[in-house]
């Protein structure tokens, strides 16, 4: 027997999900040792939970006996260190966020520790809602979202004016994973021309120029990070529309704001930042043609479903040692 220890909220009709899934599982859920979820899909749970010292020892306990960890305890990367470390027969570790490569480079852990375990995220779960966010990015820009705000909270009629269309402009897909492809499914059902590019700067560089939006959908690595520079930035086609759903460091957030205030870019709809929770006195925060969401708009009333849908597949794939899906690069961390 498997001994699977859920260690992240979840709902029980999932837990069941899982525990159908092969009668080789041991599947161990006891949600009164989690923190109670706050909303819909909450993995990490209230953060002032505790647990009494029985609890404390009987958590720990389960988890030191565990194969198979489905979530981080808090998914805090201190968190991820202990669990290794205090269960020697853990062997695979399900992650509840498509980032997890990020929080276990974090983690501290030595290489033998971190090679010991099969690791996987929930890359590829949250590509829906993301892609949805991307498109209602670039179609609010477009349409003059901003301007309408303003006109309303004047109490101001405007005469007529034209606005953009979504049909014939090129869209530019940094990041070709499944949040990429669903991007860019999206935006040729609107009828818009799709370019689509990995992280080779080369052909970054020779399609930038040409795209009227451009959709970021990279994870963070030695490569990617301040990819989109000030350069890069000012290369973009003058009235482009960024959209980052990516993650922030990806992007260097001070020559944004200088080219979305120059007016060189129409506008940016922004779900990932260098620094979270943006800072007060971000400059972003003051900018009407800018689009914050505070890292939220991957989460979903479907999330977990998905990600126990992705867990299930990957309990059967090891069990038959197979290949993992979403699974970990822990040469990059992603």
């Amino acid at each position: 027997m498997a001994r699977v220890v859920i260690a992240s909220p979840l709902e029980p009709e999932l837990v069941e999900r899982l525990r159908a899934v092969d009668d080789r599982l041991e599947v161990v859920f006891e949600p009164d040792l989690l923190p109670p979820p706050r909303y819909p899909c909450d993995h990490a749970g209230d953060p002032a939970f505790t647990r009494t010292p029985a609890q404390e020892e009987r958590f720990t306990q389960l988890v030191s006996e565990a194969e198979v960890l489905f979530g981080f305890p808090r998914e805090e990367p201190e968190q991820i260190a202990w669990a290794v470390r205090i269960a020697p027969k853990l062997r695979f570790v399900q992650a509840t966020f498509a980032g997890a490569g990020q929080q276990l480079a974090a983690a501290g852990l030595t290489r033998e520790e971190v090679e010991r375990i099969a690791w996987a995220s929930s890359a590829g779960v949250h590509a829906t809602p993301l892609a949805e966010w991307s498109l209602l990015g670039i179609l609010a820009l477009t349409k003059g979202l901003p301007a309408l705000q303003r006109d309303k909270a004047a109490r101001r009629w405007r005469e007529h004016w034209p606005v953009g269309e979504l049909r014939g402009q090129t869209l530019l897909v940094v990041g070709l994973g499944e949040i990429g492809r669903e991007v860019a499914r999206l935006g040729e059902a609107f009828g818009m021309r799709v370019e689509g590019v990995s992280r080779r700067e080369g052909d970054l560089d020779r399609l930038l120029p040409h795209a009227d939006a451009i959709v970021i959908a990279l994870p963070l690595t030695a490569e990617t990070r301040g990819l989109f520079d000030r350069t890069r930035l000012a290369s973009m086609r003058p009235g482009a529309i960024l959209v980052n759903v990516g993650r922030g460091a990806v992007l260097d957030e001070q020559a944004l704001v200088e080219a979305l205030r120059s007016g060189h870019l129409t506008g940016a709809a922004l779900d990932a930042f260098t620094e979270e929770p943006l800072p007060a006195d971000s400059a972003l925060w003051e900018l009407d043609n800018v689009i914050i969401s505070p890292h939220t708009a991957a989460l979903s009333v479907h999330e977990n479903e998905r990600i126990v849908e992705l867990f299930a597949d990957n309990l059967r794939r090891y069990l038959a040692g197979e290949e993992l899906r979403s699974r970990i690069r822990t040469d990059l961390f992603y």
